[in-house]
């Protein structure tokens, strides 16, 4: 499948209003493996390919282990995951799926154990970006980086 378009090309003033995000994503308080969990497990739910091979490969090179990779689409299923882990990725299920129900008072309040309300200001954030960046890759046919 060849690529539609190139928006960095095309439109120029919301790529870079886009990396405006990632640039701000950087200096957040979450960990860069935090980070990659989010990016992974919404990619894994939208279908996005190349950033689910961009992401998982990220992952890897800031010491994420494979096994965790292959096991994050059943996260819930293995005791793999910290707790605080598991309240990011509901969050990035509920927000990824929002027109199911959004994100509930339920994972909202658990979040609220492990998190300030500005660090899940900054999950809700790379969770939205995330998401954005699938929907560019998809609708463009973004091709895998080799």
């Amino acid at each position: 499948m060849a690529t539609r378009l190139n928006i960095a090309k095309v439109d120029t003033a919301a790529y870079k209003a886009m990396m405006g995000l990632e640039t701000y994503l950087e200096t957040i308080s979450l960990t860069p493996i935090q980070k990659e969990l989010i990016k992974i497990r919404a990619s894994q739910i939208n279908g996005c390919a190349f950033c689910l091979d961009m992401h998982s490969k990220d992952a890897l090179k800031l010491g994420e282990t494979a096994q965790r990779i292959f096991l994050l689409s059943a996260w819930w299923e293995t005791e793999l995951f910290s707790d605080e882990e598991r309240v990011l990725l509901k969050m990035t299920e509920e927000i990824t799926l929002i027109h199911q129900q959004g994100l509930t008072d339920k994972t909202f309040e658990k979040a609220k154990e492990f998190f300030d309300e500005k660090q899940i200001a900054e999950i809700i954030l790379a969770i939205i970006t995330i998401n954005a960046w699938n929907r560019i890759g998809i609708s463009t046919h973004l091709e895998l980086l080799k």
